[in-house]
């Protein structure tokens, strides 16, 4: 091998070497994309889940609405018919007090 011959054959192999390297930049840099594909993958799957979480809780939220509002409304008629009572049994005692003072 001449000295052109040896200088051709420096130049390819450096050239080769560069292409090698950015093949090997290129692989990492796909690598890295698969990695984050899988990651954003995995992202949605978890909102998607914690989406579902949420529904069941504004669902069950709802129900506990739905049951406090039909007990408030009992306890309003228990607490009227509580009172009838008490008025009830103080007229009872007056209407007794009353009756034993004309005697």
């Amino acid at each position: 091998m001449d000295k052109e011959e040896m200088q051709v054959y420096t130049i390819q192999s450096q050239r080769l070497d560069r292409i090698e390297e950015k093949l090997d930049q290129m692989a990492q840099a796909i690598i890295a994309l698969a990695r984050a594909e899988e990651k954003i993958s995995t992202l949605a799957e978890f909102n998607k889940q914690q989406a579902s979480q949420v529904q069941e809780l504004i669902n069950r939220i709802d129900s506990v609405e739905q049951l406090v509002n039909s007990n408030a409304s009992t306890v309003n008629i228990i607490n009227k018919v509580f009172w009838l009572i008490i008025a009830g049994f103080i007229a009872a005692i007056t209407w007794e007090y009353i009756i034993y003072l004309s005697n």
